[in-house]
């Protein structure tokens, strides 16, 4: 317990260098990436952080990968654009995920994330239920290329094509069935995998967004990557309903944690952090 995991040191990683620079510098937050021991880290970024070491430039060294490790710590490259969303913030998504994935679906997947959360901020009460996959998609549609991806689930065994058919596919029938989260995430299936991960993230959010004790609580408890689809899914009612909007007793037991022994560290860098840009 108060141990970090992956997901919450790179993003909070990439929010401290965020506040070094004062904004988005793709190079930089590549290093940061390896300064430090990753607790759970993933393949995909075992292989970034390879390339990095053996001198390749940064530009080189994100992998083609249709994993989640880049979605999952996209969040804070929207905060120093919070007062409005330039054109640059699109650029700073897509470079973020760039660096440690290299590959369209991870790209758009996190620039079509980035944009859900800029309407979230905004927002004074949570939007109708089919909100949630019409934004993403349309965003995913525009931005993905027609890459052919295989699922992995026998129940989708004839599917082979790119993320936003398999949610226009997936998410409609899930609704109309009244699946849980967790039967439709079984079916689905919820590992490290973008088409796993986002129909669960989607499907939660449509279901309990307007409830983020229980969208995260699902996130956590009906899937397999739960940390992973937790800290999405966290960004988004974060960002929808505010912190005051999550359970107390959760925040006041959180270490805060981005090493081993760093306490409070995520605490004082959304101080910072709002002190700059709030």
């Amino acid at each position: 317990r108060g141990y970090p995991s992956d997901d919450s040191q790179l993003a909070f990683w990439t929010l401290e260098q965020l506040i070094t620079d004062r904004g988005f510098v793709p190079e930089r937050v590549a290093c940061r990436f390896g300064q430090g021991h990753i607790f759970g880290i993933g393949r995909t970024v075992r292989r970034f952080l390879a390339a990095l070491r053996d001198a390749v430039p940064w530009q080189q060294c994100g992998q083609h990968s249709a994993g989640n490790g880049a979605l999952m710590r996209i969040a804070p490259v929207l905060i120093p654009h919070l007062r409005a969303p330039f054109p640059e913030l699109w650029a700073d998504a897509a470079l973020c995920a760039m660096i440690t994935h290299n590959d369209s679906v991870a790209i758009a997947s996190a620039v079509a994330f980035v944009s859900l959360l800029w309407e979230l901020v905004a927002m004074d009460a949570p939007p109708a239920s089919e909100w949630w996959l019409s934004r993403f998609v349309g965003v995913l549609r525009d931005l993905e290329c027609e890459d052919s991806h295989q699922a992995r689930s026998p129940e989708l065994a004839d599917f082979q094509g790119p993320l936003w058919k398999l949610l226009e596919q997936e998410l409609p029938r899930a609704c109309e069935q009244d699946l849980t989260v967790g039967e439709a995430c079984n079916r689905w299936y919820s590992g490290a995998y973008l088409l796993e991960t986002v129909p669960c993230v989607l499907y939660t959010l449509m279901r309990h967004g307007n409830d983020p004790e229980e969208a995260i609580v699902r996130a956590v408890n009906d899937t397999w990557d739960n940390d992973t689809v937790a800290a999405i899914v966290g960004a988004a009612v974060g960002a929808l309903h505010g912190r005051d909007g999550l359970p107390h007793r959760w925040i006041e037991a959180l270490s805060g944690r981005t090493t081993a022994d760093d306490d409070g560290r995520m605490f004082a860098l959304l101080d910072d952090a709002r002190e700059l840009w709030g």
